[in-house]
C-alpha cells in the first residue's frame, strides 16, 4: 500500500527527521535535543531526545492526513560493541523516537543506510563521501528555501532521502 507521507528518521541525536508526500511542501530538522548532566558519575554532559518537542514536531508532519497514510521508515541504529558510548546513545535515541512514534500510531518500519544509498547516491561512495553525496542530491532533489537551507547546515539530507527511497518504493 502506497501511502501519503513518507517520514525519514535518520536515527540519534545528531540526526535529522525528513518528509514527502502528496500535498505535502517536502521538509526536513534536526532532531530536537537537549542537554543534560550525564547519568555515570562522570562530570559530564550528553545529548537526549527531547520528547515534547519530538512529538510535536510529527504532529506537524502528520497535519491532516490519516494515521494510516503515514509510514515511518527508521535507518537501523548503529550499534557496534567496540563503540559502546556511540551505541548506547543510539540506543537511547531509538527508544525514545519509537516511544514517541508508537503514541501517535504511525506504522513503521526500519532500512539498513546501505539499502536506501545504494538507490539514492552514486555508486562508489565512502566514507565521508556519503554525507557529501547526500547534501548534494538533497539539495539538486529539493533547491531553495528552507529545506535547501537545513540540508547545508546540517551538512546532509539523510532523512530525507530516506522518505524519498520509501515514496519510490511505493511502501
Amino acid at each position: 500500500m502506497a501511502h501519503k507521507i513518507y517520514i525519514g528518521i535518520d536515527n540519534g541525536v545528531t540526526g535529522t527527521i525528513g518528509w514527502v508526500g502528496e500535498n505535502l511542501c517536502p521538509g526536513i530538522f534536526e532532531t530536537p535535543v537537549k542537554e543534560e548532566q550525564s547519568y555515570t558519575k562522570a562530570k559530564k554532559n550528553i545529548n537526549r531526545i527531547d520528547y515534547p518537542r519530538l512529538l510535536e514536531e510529527l504532529k506537524d508532519i502528520q497535519g491532516c492526513a490519516e494515521t494510516s497514510e503515514v509510514l515511518v521508515v527508521i535507518e537501523r541504529p548503529m550499534i557496534n560493541p567496540m563503540r559502546f558510548q556511540a551505541s548506547v546513545s543510539a540506543a537511547r535515541s531509538l527508544e525514545a523516537t519509537l516511544i514517541a512514534v508508537e503514541q501517535l500510531g504511525f506504522p513503521r518500519m526500519y532500512v539498513d543506510s546501505r539499502k536506501w544509498q545504494k538507490a539514492l547516491l552514486p555508486e562508489g561512495c565512502e566514507g565521508k563521501e556519503l554525507k557529501k553525496a547526500s547534501m548534494d542530491i538533497g539539495c539538486r532533489l529539493y533547491p531553495g528555501g528552507p529545506t535547501e537551507q537545513i540540508i547545508r547546515k546540517h551538512k546532509d539530507a539523510d532523512a530525507l532521502l530516506i522518505a524519498e527511497w520509501a515514496r519510490r518504493e511505493k511502501l
